[in-house]
């Protein structure tokens, strides 16, 4: 599945001066987290089970720093294959303190497959990213930023996120961001639409706190919402529930299973 989540962070051993606007105190999670979501589709007015998505978070090394990894990987099973084939898998490397270093983002979807690749890199107290794109038709495109605020991904974006203190967040209270994938930057909002209690796949119910994700179309000058996140309200902030926006349809991921989780899950109602 895609369109999935996303959060800001950047590189606590290059300048100072970035480090200071880029860098997370990480609370929220710890190595060995895993989790464990249902897909399910709506085909012609009727949601269907359509696959399973897992996302793991470990301390690894990466040129040589102390880093974490994190991978998200989507697969559609045989019954939404005949419709439309999805095999997803984003991989982002963070430091510690939760500063960008490296994304990737393979898509098969349909019969058209594509890599993204996101390079982080900090010089003279600036963010800077080499970004590319091989496309379908297996030509790359390449593109090169550099400025003065933190730029992230849509998975280094989900860590970072899940590290806002969202405590005195009110209804669309919102936060500007700069989205990078295989093409360059994109200006992103993150939007509080409030609270709301959910139920997962596995039975459980939560206390969740609601958030729109968009990215800015240019073409219609506009933001157009790609994702709405149900994060548990409470110091893990677990994305319990993903609500995807595609251009073939709506999806929606159900958390069924979580482990190693780095605080008490006192969302959790029942």
């Amino acid at each position: 599945m895609k369109k999935i989540i996303l959060f800001l962070l950047f590189l606590s051993f290059f300048a100072h001066g970035t480090q200071a606007q880029c860098t997370y105190n990480n609370s929220a999670f710890k190595s060995g987290e895993y989790l464990l979501y249902n897909l399910h589709f709506n085909w012609k007015l009727v949601w269907v089970k359509v696959g399973t998505a897992t996302m793991s978070t470990v301390q690894t090394v990466y040129n040589g720093k102390q880093a974490y990894r994190c991978s998200l990987t989507t697969q559609s099973n045989g019954r939404m294959d005949k419709i439309f084939v999805m095999r997803d898998t984003l991989l982002a490397y963070a430091t510690t303190s939760l500063t960008p270093l490296y994304f990737r983002k393979g898509a098969k979807e349909g019969k058209r497959y594509t890599v993204d690749e996101v390079w982080y890199t900090y010089p003279g107290g600036k963010s800077h990213i080499k970004t590319r794109r091989l496309n379908n038709d297996g030509t790359n495109t390449y593109h090169t930023e550099t400025g003065n605020e933190c730029f992230t991904d849509m998975l280094n974006l989900f860590l970072r996120a899940r590290n806002i203190n969202f405590s005195s967040w009110g209804k669309d209270k919102s936060m500007l961001l700069k989205s990078a994938d295989g093409k360059g930057i994109k200006k992103a909002t993150l939007t509080c639409k409030g609270r709301e209690t959910v139920k997962s796949d596995d039975g459980k119910v939560w206390k969740t706190v609601v958030l729109d994700f968009s990215l800015f179309d240019a073409k219609k000058n506009r933001f157009k919402k790609i994702a709405t996140l149900f994060v548990s309200d409470d110091a893990n902030h677990l994305p319990v529930r993903i609500d995807f926006n595609m251009n073939f349809g709506s999806a929606k991921a159900f958390l069924i299973n979580s482990k190693g989780l780095r605080n008490p899950a006192t969302a959790l109602v029942k």
